[in-house]
């Protein structure tokens, strides 16, 4: 079944096009036989032809084999035509209205007086007939919309899910180290520091010049231990879920890129001041890649604004989108990522607000003071 689709998508749409046309006017020639006049050629010509147009405008298509339809019983031209609507528009009523007068020209006879005069119950029996036959290719048409719709919901679910499994893994790495840095710092930054106070007491306390000097070394090297143990303890509480902080960190440099390929239409405005810190810089990277990431999950459809901003005391970033055009998949979540954010912009002395438009769209803030690094 694989193999046939893929060999029927290898084939040129003018190639099917063509080959529709070439139906239309076979199956317009074996139902006039010899009774063809110019004017009913000149119909079969237009609409068999208007099927190579059927693509980009459908809905003309569809108007312009109703002509041929008026003469003969004709089925590939108006079938092709109302497929081809059917699958490249949601507008039901117009699909419904374009069925039903499909159906009422192909009940009518040429010429109009002989359809008039004839057997009414007769002529409402083809009319039904007619507008089966009508609707076939309409609901066919919605079922193929249907179908491409909902595989372009499954690659979007495919996706969430994959960020949600980074985001996942992110998150268990931040909880693990932040488990290190509270041991680093409870435990070995607390003896750190009673070495430091005994060998400052043995350096008051002693009086060989020898027993003097090795304390003081004892205590120098235990103070630049202890400034190694509190940088080393913020960066596990700042790190967020790279595998390892020696590798490159993301800057405000690489949000254009993030914005780039994050598969929403995106604007970006304003600036943040250039003395930030590195921290502070990653923590507004993740901010805005988390926000993202939850538009793409959550809001298929939506575009969002991601501004930059600051004042003499504050600085941050502000992260909104509008409502969704389609209606999105539940995927189960946790809120790790809002969450990991919190976190960081606590790490900053600052807030994290994620709450709900009033256009039905949603809005992310970070809000840190501004201090260099």
């Amino acid at each position: 079944m694989s193999a046939g689709r893929a060999l029927w998508r290898r084939v040129p749409a003018w190639a099917v096009d063509a080959g529709l046309v070439a139906l239309a006017v076979l199956d317009a020639w074996v139902n006039l036989y010899d009774e063809g006049t110019p004017l009913v050629w000149s119909c079969v010509a237009l609409g068999s032809a208007a099927l190579f147009l059927r693509r980009r405008f459908p809905l003309t298509v569809v108007l312009l084999t109703l002509p041929m339809t008026l003469f003969m019983d004709v089925a590939v031209a108006p079938i092709a035509a109302l497929y081809t609507l059917a699958a490249s528009t949601r507008n039901r009523p117009l699909l419904a209205g374009c069925a039903l007068l499909n159906a009422a020209v192909g009940t009518l006879a040429w010429p109009l007086s002989d359809a008039l005069t004839g057997d009414r119950t007769w002529t409402l029996v083809e009319f039904v007939y007619t507008l089966a036959t009508a609707i076939t290719p309409v609901l066919f048409g919605q079922l193929v919309q249907a179908r491409h719709d909902v595989a372009l919901q499954l690659v979007e679910v495919e996706e969430a899910r994959e960020h949600e499994r980074a985001l996942h893994a992110q998150n268990v790495l931040a909880r693990e180290r932040a488990q290190l840095a509270r041991e680093m710092h409870d435990v070995v930054s607390h003896q750190v520091s009673l070495i430091a106070v005994q060998a400052g007491a043995m350096q008051v306390a002693a009086k060989d010049p020898d027993a003097r000097e090795a304390a003081r070394t004892i205590r120098s090297l235990s103070v630049d231990t202890l400034d190694e143990l509190r940088h080393m303890v913020t960066l596990l509480r700042a790190s967020g879920g790279k595998e390892t902080e020696l590798a490159p960190q993301p800057t405000l440099a690489d949000l254009r890129q993030l914005i780039a390929n994050s598969g929403i239409e995106t604007t970006l405005t304003g600036e943040l001041p250039a003395d930030i810190s590195t921290t502070a810089q990653r923590t507004v990277y993740r901010t805005v890649q988390e926000a993202l990431t939850n538009v793409r999950k959550h809001a298929p459809g939506a575009r969002a604004e991601v501004r930059l901003w600051h004042d003499a005391h504050h600085f941050g970033v502000t992260v909104t989108n509008t409502a969704p055009t389609r209606p999105s998949v539940a995927l189960p979540s946790a809120r790790h990522g809002l969450i990991g954010l919190k976190e960081r912009a606590e790490l900053l002395d600052g807030t994290l607000t994620a709450e709900p438009t009033p256009q039905g769209g949603y809005q992310v803030e970070l809000r840190a003071a501004a201090r260099p690094d």
